[in-house]
């Protein structure tokens, strides 16, 4: 989006479009979306390193790949979770 495609109003014409109620309701804080935590949370927490993150082409079936996307967003993190599982439990035998 470029300066010249962003519209522009008054503080009257932004009343007037809410009362009419054609603005978006303000998003909500973090604050009030995140739970409230118990003291000890974070008490047995670990620290764990994130490994470098390698891009590759990969081709798969097209309903393997509908099924991950159709959990919601975060399908290819999801997707390499799967992979890690089956190469831990490969390499603990």
């Amino acid at each position: 989006m470029t300066k010249s495609d962003m519209k522009t109003a008054t503080l009257e014409e932004l009343r007037a479009m809410q009362k009419r109620g054609e603005l978006l309701p303000a998003k909500k804080s973090a604050e009030k979306l995140s739970p409230k935590l118990d003291d000890g949370f974070w008490d047995e927490a670990e620290i764990v390193e994130r490994v470098a993150k390698k891009s590759v082409h990969l081709r798969i079936d097209e309903d393997v790949l509908e099924f991950f996307k159709s959990e919601g967003k975060g399908h290819l993190t999801r997707m390499n979770a799967v992979l890690r599982s089956y190469m831990s439990a490969k390499s603990s035998h």
